[in-house]
């Protein structure tokens, strides 16, 4: 079994890729959340668009953990 060391400036820059992506995640659903609600309450009929909305954000911690990983395995 092969145990490799990761430098821990590629672990620190992991580290603040995933944590960009989250962060940047919770500040875009924070508003597009409130104001779904509000046309949800006014239209129910909205919901599928509204949860349309709220997922889309849902791609930034995804890029975020894909360039973490690709961080900490060096793979570029």
């Amino acid at each position: 079994m092969v145990v490799s060391a990761v430098s821990p400036l590629y672990a620190v820059a992991a580290s603040i890729a995933i944590a960009g992506g989250l962060i940047g995640t919770g500040m875009a659903q924070q508003g597009i959340g409130a104001a779904g609600m509000g046309i949800i309450a006014e239209k129910p009929e909205k919901f599928g668009q509204v949860l349309f909305f709220f997922v889309i954000p849902e791609t930034l911690w995804i890029i975020g953990f894909v360039l973490g990983l690709i961080l900490l395995l060096q793979i570029l």
